[in-house]
């Protein structure tokens, strides 16, 4: 399987990188952002905010990309055209969310061109979600492992669990263009399979009084 990159999608790639470590960024460090701009202590401000970059651009950013690229990778295995495009008027409202204290992101998507199976549809639709299940065990490792390693290292395991079960849930939503639903048009019974425990771990997490 030949799997490239063009110069485009390589810069596409990295903006949405940066710009969903921004999103999150404010988001989850929103106090000190007003802090920072209020004058207020300016230097702690400032380097809370570099460690929460450095966390969001490996939490939310590696799992969203991560989740596109699974896409790309699939769909290349059926044979497809298949390249990242960042969506930048997307990408410019979720740090704007993001500063406004709420929470939104859409980087962009994975165009593919080609014929394909609704059976092969469905397979790279879940490819994503699936990539963001994996996810979960990865950084819940981390997570386990950060009484030993330290509190940054529990940190990024916490929300990179979080974030990516959020985003397997979310995606499993079978509406409009989520992944969700090309999964159930060609196979509900996989559906059932997949998105119940994905859609129903991403409930208990927003609403289970668990802190995001």
């Amino acid at each position: 399987m030949d799997i490239r990159f063009s110069q485009r999608e390589l810069k596409d790639l990295g903006i949405a990188w940066v710009a969903l470590g921004v999103a999150f960024t404010a988001f989850y460090y929103n106090p000190e952002i007003r802090t920072l701009l209020a004058g207020v202590r300016a230097d702690a401000a400032l380097n809370v905010l570099a460690a929460g970059f450095a966390i969001s651009m490996a939490t939310a950013g590696v799992g969203f990309l991560l989740h596109e690229l699974a896409h790309k990778v699939v769909a290349i295995h059926y044979g497809q055209v298949a390249e990242f495009r960042a969506d930048y008027n997307m990408l410019f409202l979720a740090v704007m969310a993001g500063l406004a204290g709420f929470l939104f992101a859409a980087p962009g998507a994975v165009y593919h061109r080609g014929f394909v199976t609704k059976r092969e549809q469905g397979l790279i639709a879940l490819a994503g979600p699936v990539t963001n299940v994996g996810l979960v065990g990865v950084f819940g490792v981390l997570w386990l492992a950060g009484g030993a390693a330290g509190e940054i290292v529990a940190t990024v395991g916490w929300l990179g669990v979080i974030i990516n079960a959020l985003l397997a849930g979310f995606n499993m939503i079978p509406f409009g263009p989520l992944d969700g639903k090309k999964v159930m048009n060609w196979s509900q019974p996989v559906w059932v399979a997949t998105a119940v425990p994905m859609i129903g771990g991403a409930i208990v997490l927003l609403f289970g009084g668990i802190p995001l």
